[in-house]
């Protein structure tokens, strides 16, 4: 098929976007809109820019002829710098596709969506609410329910009970939405190719490695320096598995070889998910016995939608505990 075909009918496809449709660019996952389509361009602006940004028909050739010229695919790698968006432009032609996350865009008989403008078309979803069936969302209802009722801003004045039901809350609140963001940890780490920051509404992320080291075989490490003129015995540190069985035959105490250091801190040692269903259950009749087409309602759906997401954005690290030292 030649490029003057092609552009029509990419134009043509273009053209059919409902004009709210959102673009992400495939590798640094940008938000943008075609704001118009022209015979000979097409002018988009990114969501955190309001300059307008033309992309022309010579590079859209230019692209699809790097395209053909490729074995397979071609790599989005290859894209000189701000040439993103044309990749994602291209992929509504139906016999382009991009694999978001090999990074590639090519050419196919079979006609594809492109998997970064039907996945993030901004849609007003005007249907019933529907709750989402994942343990963090009930922990958290309940959470706001108990926020909202006392003052957390001056705990030394809440009673015993209150400190306790906010604090296993709190606890299930953390420890389920630590298992969905491993979840979504997963998912991302299969979409991101760079170590760029990708943005989304609420702040950005980027593909990192972590370095692990483990100690090889212990002979062969010591051998290794010794050939090197270091005396092995100067790495050699205390096994404190070993120490504590020899402790356990000599007159020592734990405290003559170890420096000790008590910390004391408040565990959850159950949970009453009786009551914690029963509280649930209501908070949701009270949701659905309400007028949902008032404009007032459904405000406060949405203030509850973005609390819920704040809430749960939980430090793994935060806790609740005093120190003290012993000896």
């Amino acid at each position: 098929m030649s490029f003057r075909v092609t552009w029509d009918n990419l134009l043509d496809n273009v053209e059919e976007l409902p004009a709210d449709a959102t673009l992400l660019t495939p590798l640094s996952q940008k938000p943008f809109h075609i704001t118009n389509v022209q015979q000979h361009r097409v002018l988009i602006e990114y969501q955190a820019d309001s300059d307008t940004v033309p992309l022309q028909r010579e590079q859209f050739e230019t692209l699809f002829e790097r395209v053909a010229d490729a074995t397979g695919s071609f790599d989005l790698d290859r894209l000189p710098p701000g040439a993103e968006p044309y990749a994602t432009v291209m992929s509504l032609h139906p016999r382009f596709t991009i694999d978001d996350r090999d990074g590639t865009l090519s050419e196919s008989e079979t006609p594809t969506p492109s998997p970064l403008v039907d996945a993030h078309t901004v849609e007003h979803d005007d249907g019933p609410r529907e709750e989402p069936d994942i343990p963090v969302y009930a922990d958290a209802l309940l959470l706001i329910d108990a926020l909202e009722q006392h003052d957390v801003t001056s705990l030394t004045e809440l009673d015993v009970p209150t400190l306790v039901n906010l604090y296993t809350l709190l606890s299930d609140v953390q420890r389920n939405a630590n298992d969905l963001r491993q979840k979504v940890r997963g998912v991302l780490l299969d979409r991101l190719h760079h170590d760029q920051p990708v943005s989304g509404q609420y702040g950005s992320v980027q593909r990192a490695v972590r370095r692990n080291r483990t100690l090889k075989d212990d002979e062969a490490v010591l051998e290794l320096l010794e050939a090197e003129g270091i005396d092995p015995e100067r790495v050699m540190s205390v096994d404190t598995s070993k120490l504590d069985d020899a402790l356990e035959v000599t007159s020592l105490s734990e405290s003559d070889v170890y420096e000790i250091e008590e910390s004391e801190y408040v565990r959850k040692a159950d949970v009453d998910e009786e009551m914690k269903e029963t509280r649930l259950q209501g908070l949701k009749d009270q949701l659905a016995g309400a007028d949902e087409d008032t404009t007032e309602l459904q405000a406060e759906i949405e203030e509850l939608e973005q609390r819920i997401t704040e809430l749960t954005s939980f430090d793994s690290g935060a806790s609740f505990h005093t120190r003290s030292t012993g000896g």
